[in-house]
């Protein structure tokens, strides 16, 4: 291989190295003006769009486990890189495809799994981060507001007994 593209190749090694997903598209028809936009959406959620050469990420993806990715290595080829929200990239990828209708997802990849385009799609349906990590806490919080509230019923408990028994006995005393 030319120094080169050997020095594309690692460059690809190291972001796919460093990426949990990444995402192939096609897009082919969408002009440098829109390419540029859509980078500038993705760095939002901490997530790159690489254009590449179809053989080069064949190559890597093939070191990287990924051989699954090679099907989709046809015609123009973009792939997003993130480190962080796979959701989000998701839904902002998914966005800009329904107001631009370019680029067209290919497939993915999960943390090494291999994702299809409905995968994909299935990501961007999900809700946000934060709304389920906020789910998530809800749910944990959920037990131990019953369990607080059963403990002030019986410490509210025993206070009308120790009422009752005061009662009686300034009745009698």
């Amino acid at each position: 291989m030319r120094p080169e593209k050997e020095s594309i190749a690692n460059e690809l090694r190291t972001a796919l190295k460093e990426s949990e997903f990444c995402i192939v598209t096609d897009y082919v028809g969408l002009p440098v003006s829109k390419t540029e936009e859509l980078r500038k959406r993705l760095h939002e959620n901490s997530a790159r769009l690489l254009i590449v050469r179809n053989r080069i990420l064949a190559l890597v993806a093939k070191e990287q486990g990924l051989e699954g990715l090679t099907p989709s290595l046809t015609g123009p080829t973009a792939i997003v890189l993130g480190t962080e929200d796979v959701v989000g990239t998701s839904k902002t990828l998914k966005a800009f495809i329904k107001e631009f209708e370019k680029p067209v997802i290919k497939m993915g990849a999960l943390e090494g799994r291999v994702l299809s385009a409905d995968d994909i799609s299935d990501l961007a349906s999900l809700p946000a981060r934060e709304q389920l990590l906020g789910m998530l806490v809800g749910t944990l919080a959920a037990p131990m507001t019953q369990l607080v509230g059963v403990m002030q019923q019986k410490v509210a408990s025993l206070v009308y007994v120790l009422n009752a028994v005061k009662e009686k006995k300034e009745k009698q005393g």
